[in-house]
């Protein structure tokens, strides 16, 4: 079975050290919460939690799956004794809003816990996921009735959320959808259709089941213009507030999948189910956003979990096998060959997923301060320059760091050579997992679409010159450090040549619409590796501080600087292939048409 160590000592080094959280957090109102003291001890007992209750239900998870019958879920064993001990530790009201019963800590904070969930069982933490997202999408748009009703029960985690958006007929493109939702009496509402992919959709492991279901009104206009949300209840709140009538919606099958095979992916029948407004009529596509957001930095935190969990079991198995002699000598003559991490090839994988899994981290913790701002800040212009700089990385967030997630975890099953393609090591389960984050809360195309096309031309790149000058700033400041030049003037480069593409890309498209596109993936990947350089740029500067003052820790912080030299040297190149893509343009791409891609299969 694989094993897991919370990695505390790079969180505190990038939350205290390099990002300065506990000044973060003296900033935020009601900050003081998030005290060091405390910190550590979420840290501490979150780490405990995942590696002594999540991790050891992983693999059995995954081979047992989940069971239809009779309509009612029920999720792999253990499941749902592990879920009553989060609840009963108070973690899914962790960030939320005391007013609902929440402890009013940092987002910051939960996400930190998230990585450590998903790194040790992602199916397991999918059921309580989305219920963060269902929380917050009620809390910005939901009646004060509707708060009273289910923000509570979320937050506490006695009932769980779901995001019910696509069916079989269409998955991105939110304007086909067929889901009917007809006026009753008592301002309800008669919800009717099919939805699938739906993450937690029924299970044994909570008392209800909060569906959040994007469906459409009689006289909704046509295409994504005309979609509403509803709240649908799995059991409809008696006058208590308790889990009464069951309600028209039920599982209809689940999903047979390449991974995440403990959790429920299922397909939900709404059957004239009741269900309630959530905003205004047609807006709730809108409303959907503030889950889907939400969700999407999720998202990437699992790519980083899966990467560390990774890397952690290739550098045991690296350091324990033996295979071959080190080309230049013998590394450990007593035995009857060298531990397999003497061999460079072998040191090019693991320092590829030490990489990721160490720049993920940053990125994940850099975008959660902005949430922290976004949420909590007082200061209007600091808040407004967090959301926008969210906005540019959250597709970032999700894309950039589920492709180099999988990636991270094919180079673990690499190391492990025929073992890991086996099931007993458990790094062919990591590879299964990963694969979905690529695909759900909208895949690497459509994130990259969004960066592009949305965040990105439609700001007239005002969105990206905010991060940009943020860099620039940092190598005008560091431009006299000779010990940190190898970092600073390639990072220079690179964040002037990202604006000087970023134009060349927008005035292609204002004669061809198809050049955004077409640039639109290796643009995502061209901007993810620029921006993992900033922040191990920083992370170098700080390490290299710490070393000049006498750091006790020293191979810690020689650590971090040898990743960071192995990122710039051996990785942060792939832009020059993503650049190169971009130029090329539309051209290639288009010019074949559909009919002519199955030439030659005929007989």
């Amino acid at each position: 079975m694989p094993d897991y160590q919370a990695p505390l000592r790079d969180l505190r080094f990038v939350m205290d050290e390099m990002l300065d959280y506990p000044a973060h957090y003296a900033r935020l109102p009601a900050g003081e919460e998030a005290s060091p003291d405390v910190v550590a001890a979420i840290l501490e007992e979150g780490a405990r939690f995942a590696r002594e209750v999540l991790l050891p239900l992983n693999q059995s998870g995954d081979q047992e799956g989940c069971r239809l019958e009779g309509g009612e879920v029920k999720a792999p064993q253990g499941f749902k004794a592990a879920y009553a001990q989060y609840v009963e530790g108070g973690w899914p009201s962790l960030a939320a809003d005391p007013e609902h019963g929440g402890q009013g800590l940092p987002h910051s904070l939960a996400m930190v816990l998230n990585e450590m969930i998903c790194a040790t069982n992602l199916a397991w933490g999918m059921y309580p996921g989305l219920s963060h997202g269902a929380a917050d999408a009620l809390r910005h748009h939901g009646t004060d009735e509707q708060k009273a009703t289910y923000l509570t029960k979320l937050v506490e985690g006695t009932w769980t959320g779901t995001m019910c958006l696509t069916e079989p007929h269409c998955g991105t493109d939110l304007g086909l959808i067929k889901t009917r939702a007809l006026p009753t009496e008592g301002g309800a509402y008669a919800i009717t259709g099919t939805k699938i992919f739906i993450s937690a959709g029924e299970h044994d492991l909570a008392e209800n089941i909060v569906h959040l279901v994007l469906a459409k009104l009689p006289d909704a206009p046509e295409g994504s213009k005309g979609i509403s949300l509803f709240v649908v209840p799995k059991f409809l709140p008696d006058a208590d507030g308790n889990p009464g009538e069951r309600n028209g919606v039920v599982c209809g099958s689940l999903e047979h999948k390449m991974g995440i095979h403990g959790n429920a992916t299922c397909v939900m029948n709404f059957d004239g189910a009741k269900g309630f407004l959530v905003g205004a009529p047609n807006k709730g596509l809108a409303c959907m956003f503030t889950m889907m957001n939400a969700a999407r930095i999720g998202v990437g935190i699992q790519g980083l979990g899966l990467a560390e969990a990774s890397f952690q079991n290739a550098l045991a198995y690296a350091r324990d096998r033996l295979q071959m002699r080190a080309l230049s000598g013998p590394k450990a003559p007593e035995k009857a060959a060298d531990p397999i991490i003497v061999h460079p090839d072998v040191r090019r994988m693991l320092l590829t997923q030490k990489a990721f899994a160490e720049g993920g981290r940053m990125l994940v913790l850099y975008t959660a301060q902005m949430i922290d701002i976004v949420e909590h800040g007082s200061d209007a212009a600091e808040q407004e320059r967090a959301e926008t700089l969210l906005g540019l990385l959250t597709p970032i967030v999700k894309a950039f760091l589920t492709e180099v997630g999988f990636e991270a975890t094919n180079e673990g099953v690499q190391v492990f050579g025929g073992h890991g393609f086996i099931q007993e090591w458990g790094m062919e389960q990591l590879v299964r997992d990963a694969r979905i984050t690529r695909l759900y809360e909208g895949t690497t195309g459509i994130q990259a679409l969004d960066l592009l096309g949305r965040k990105v031309l439609m700001s007239q790149g005002e969105s990206l010159k905010v991060f940009t000058k943020e860099i620039h700033k940092f190598c005008q400041a560091e431009e006299g450090n000779r010990a940190l030049a190898e970092f600073v003037r390639p990072l220079a480069k690179l964040n002037a040549e990202w604006g000087e593409l970023t134009m060349g890309i927008g005035m292609k498209a204002m004669a061809d619409r198809e050049e955004v596109g077409a640039a639109s993936v290796d643009y995502l990947m061209y901007s993810g590796y620029v921006t993992l350089a900033y922040l191990f740029a920083r992370a170098a500067r700080q390490a290299q501080a710490t070393l000049a003052e006498g750091s006790e820790d020293a191979a810690f912080y020689r650590g971090k600087l040898n990743t960071a030299r192995f990122y710039f040297e051996r990785l942060l190149p792939r832009t020059r292939t993503h650049k190169q893509a971009i130029e090329a343009g539309a051209e290639s791409l288009m010019a074949m048409s559909a009919e002519d891609f199955g030439r030659g299969f005929e007989l």
